[in-house]
């Protein structure tokens, strides 16, 4: 059986609510993968914010977005103003993010973190996990109202060209 690798988008959820859903679902590491940590509508979402609300129910928190991010710097990564996935997931430094992932879910039950609720319009799942889906992990959604999602009850997109 795959190894399960969760996504969760912290929304306008508050905190507690935040923290709840994490570990309601034995999330054991929370790596962050937002090009820019923070929100104005979930003030707790910096990265020392998170990690204050997570070290008490013994979850941890690593910043990735630096290498999964869906919002890049470089131009050359943009087509038609939007980010170009495709040509993100080729990049050395995604493929390094990939990789810090895997190393990390052979030793903890982790979920991948963005800001969007809705997976359908996240690049945790149209980006990061469906590169992950390519390598063999299976990919669940945990919801605002607790449900755990699998990726597979949601509309499949085609797989990144990652050649």
């Amino acid at each position: 059986m795959p190894t399960t690798i969760y996504t969760i988008g912290h929304s306008n959820h508050r905190a507690h609510t935040f923290a709840t859903l994490l570990a309601d679902t034995g999330i054991e590491l929370l790596v962050d993968t937002r090009s820019k940590p923070g929100s104005r509508w979930a003030p707790y979402t910096t990265p020392p914010g998170l990690t204050a609300l997570l070290d008490p129910l013994g979850i941890g928190y690593l910043y990735l977005g630096d290498k999964l991010g869906g919002r890049p710097d470089d131009p050359s990564l943009i087509r038609d103003g939007k980010p170009d996935y495709a040509a993100m997931a080729r990049q050395p430094a995604f493929l390094e993010g990939l990789a810090q992932l895997e190393e990390r879910s052979r030793v903890a039950r982790l979920c991948i973190m963005c800001s969007e609720e809705d997976p359908l319009r996240c690049h945790r799942r149209n980006l990061v996990g469906l590169a992950l889906h390519a390598r063999g992990y299976a990919i669940a959604h945990i919801r605002k109202d607790g449900r755990v999602q699998p990726d597979a009850t949601l509309p499949q997109q085609s797989p990144l060209p990652l050649e």
